[in-house]
């Protein structure tokens, strides 16, 4: 080969390997980014299914057989929403209501203290997720207003055990859906 054409075809592959190496970052750099972009975090919220009020002394008390049926009927609700992760707070009737889902979808529930969790440290680290999460009359709608941001809800009724708040996080949008799951126990 003779030197003038040694001196064109080594620039030239080395461009075009290098605009190859350009193109393939680019293109990662993009999927990234696309899907950052596009990725949506949905937070199911529930308060925990009605519980046996017997003894007003009792501070842990357990589901009733009314309780225990919506908790089942919860887990037919979500029998078709894909779920990553399933967070509770510690008592009996918090998880008594996740457990049929949990063992549905075969997903070992996460123990979580509401007061006490770093909120966007808790988005971060599910981002791109969907959770459901078994909370308290006080608790669920004050979860939902520290995941939006603003102070909306108002602690539910005692009585309410049927509402389902879905918070859906775009980017830097939140939306908040609240669903009434009634249901019939036998």
């Amino acid at each position: 080969m003779n030197q003038k054409v040694k001196f064109y075809v080594v620039p030239s592959m080395s461009l075009a390997i290098g605009l190859f190496i350009g193109y393939l970052i680019v293109t990662y750099a993009t999927k990234i980014s696309s899907d950052k972009k596009n990725s949506i975090t949905t937070f199911y919220l529930i308060r925990h299914a009605e519980k046996d009020r017997s003894d007003p002394n009792e501070k842990n008390p357990s589901l009733t057989s009314e309780g225990e049926a919506r908790a089942n009927h919860w887990a037919k609700y979500f029998d078709t929403i894909p779920l990553n992760s399933i967070y509770t707070t510690s008592y009996k009737r918090t998880i008594q209501t996740i457990d049929p889902v949990s063992k549905k979808k075969n997903i070992e529930p996460k123990i979580y203290s509401p007061n006490k969790i770093n909120i966007q440290d808790f988005i971060k680290t599910n981002y791109g997720k969907n959770l459901l999460i078994s909370g308290h009359s006080n608790t669920t709608p004050s979860m939902v207003n520290r995941l939006i941001n603003e102070k909306k809800y108002e602690d539910m009724l005692d009585t309410d055990n049927k509402s389902l708040f879905v918070v859906k996080l775009i980017d830097s949008t939140a939306t908040v859906e609240v669903r009434s799951v009634d249901f019939k126990a036998k």
